[in-house]
This record gives C-alpha cells, structure tokens and sequence, in this order.
C-alpha cells in the first residue's frame, strides 16, 4: 500500500509548451513572466478572499491554505491557462485534458486508464470557488454526453500576479485595435469588444464540436475494424470481398479482375488491421 507521503505520483509538475509553440500578444507573455515571477499559490489574496459554491453562491468555510502538493499544480496550472488564454473572448482555449497534459499532471494506470484529477480539482476546488475562474458546461448532442468545461479567466484572476483590471481592458482593446486593422485591410467593418468576444467564442465552441465530431467518427470506425478483425481471417475478407462487390459497379470489377479485387481485399483487411489497433492521434 502507498504511504501517505508517497501518494502523489508527480510532486513538481511544470508547464510544458506544446510543441506547435505559436507566438503569443505581448501581453500574454508579460502576464506569464509576472505569474513564473509571483509566488500566486501564497499570494496575499488568497487569504482574504472567502471561496464560494459556484452553483449556490454559499460560503465555503476553508481552515487551512493549501497544501504544497496543490500550491505546485496550481503554479503550473496558472501558466498553462495563460498560455492558452485568448484575450478577446476571456476564454482558455484548452481543455483541462490538455492543460493537465502540459503540466505533466496526468497519470496512467496500469490497465492505461488517463487520470487528469490533481488538474480538475485545482480548477473545481479552489479557482473556481475563489473567482478566479468560471466555467460553463455544454452538451454535446452527438456523443450525449457534456463536452470539455469552457473556461473564463476573471479579472480576479489577473490580480493574482498583480496585473489590474485596467491593464486586462487595454490589452482587449489593444488586441481589438489589432483585430480590426487586419479586418480593414480585408475590405471588412471593423467590429466592437462584445462582438469579438461572441465570435472567439463561437469559434472556439465550433473548434470543441469539431474535434468531438471527428473523435467520435474515428472511435466509431476503430470499433467497426476491430469486430471484423476479431473474426476468423478467412471469414473476415470474405466479409471485405461481399463490401467490396457491392461498392463496386459491374464495370469497375470487370476492369479490376480476379487479381485486382483480391489486392483491394488485401489493401483493405490491413488497413483496418491499422485502425483497430491504433490510438486516436493525440490520445
């Protein structure tokens, strides 16, 4: 059995950039030089700042600050949702998978199984509650079930590494100065603060809905190849050959020949041997 001081399975997580490292506003990368600089898990705010039930807006009572295990997922957190924080909409555009991933806070198990649990509770336990951070659920009709939590910085946020609230409004109208001037010279009207952040937010929304449309697609298929690579190989490329003939017309398997069809039987029956056995890219 584990002992108590042992139970944590990664004690200095750190934020690790992925790798299509895209170039950040300037203010992006000063708020994350004044968070690496700020100690924000003691940070005198949250000291005075008494935590609340995001659903019921109740009081948390709190008798004692943080322990140091989530003091350092919280520092690294902080980072990551910086990293991603795009400025017009207040939005992160990662989800707490991804954020956990880059923070090498996610575990394995044994049977494989992901755990991003010290991440989500970094953001559910203490972010949110403090008004740090809100976020918001959205169902996902094709899957049915709810999507990845879309998560809002606050301007409380910011104050953790002494950033003000001024500051974060002109670095949106910056950012939106900058947005419409490329808009201008595309021949389009340049749009307002609520506008950009209404757009940012529904293409990231279409981003979420567009990934978890081509997960489920792909898991779906993998699904499909691994019931008839689970067959006998004979019964399986029988079963390829029947698809196969009733794909193609009359003609096209004349030209194809006996030769032909069975090289596409063949093309085939390794193919899905590939996608029952390979994970989602990214898992």
């Amino acid at each position: 059995m584990m002992s108590r001081k042992n139970y944590i399975y990664n004690k200095n997580p750190f934020f690790t950039p992925p790798k299509n490292n895209k170039h950040r506003p300037s203010f992006i990368c000063y708020a994350m030089k004044k968070a690496s600089e700020i100690d924000v898990a003691r940070s005198e705010i949250n000291y005075v700042i008494q935590p609340k039930d995001p659903k019921t807006g109740c009081i948390i009572k709190r008798y004692r600050r943080l322990n140091e295990h989530r003091a350092r997922a919280m520092r690294a957190m902080v980072l990551a949702m910086l990293y991603h924080f795009n400025i017009s909409s207040g939005l992160v555009q990662a989800s707490v998978e991804q954020l956990s991933d880059e923070c090498n806070l996610s575990t394995l198990s044994k049977n494989g199984n992901k755990s991003i649990t010290r991440a989500s509770r970094v953001i559910t336990d203490f972010l949110e509650p403090m008004g740090y951070v809100s976020s918001k659920k959205i169902w996902d009709k094709i899957l049915g079930n709810y999507m990845p939590k879309m998560i809002t910085l606050t301007p409380l946020f910011f104050m953790l590494f002494d950033i003000s609230e001024k500051q974060l409004i002109n670095a949106k109208k910056q950012q939106l100065g900058w947005i419409n001037t490329n808009l201008i010279k595309k021949g389009f009207q340049p749009i307002t603060i609520i506008e950009a952040k209404r757009k940012f937010k529904d293409i990231h929304i279409k981003n979420i809905f567009k990934y978890r449309i081509s997960k489920h697609a792909f898991y779906k298929k993998r699904n499909n190849a691994q019931r008839l690579i689970a067959l006998d190989q004979k019964e399986a490329r029988q079963t390829i050959l029947r698809a196969l003939v009733a794909k193609y017309s009359t003609r096209e398997l004349t030209d194809l020949g006996p030769g032909g069809l069975k090289k596409q039987v063949n093309i085939s029956y390794f193919y899905l041997r590939k996608i029952a056995n390979n994970p989602y890219p990214g898992d």
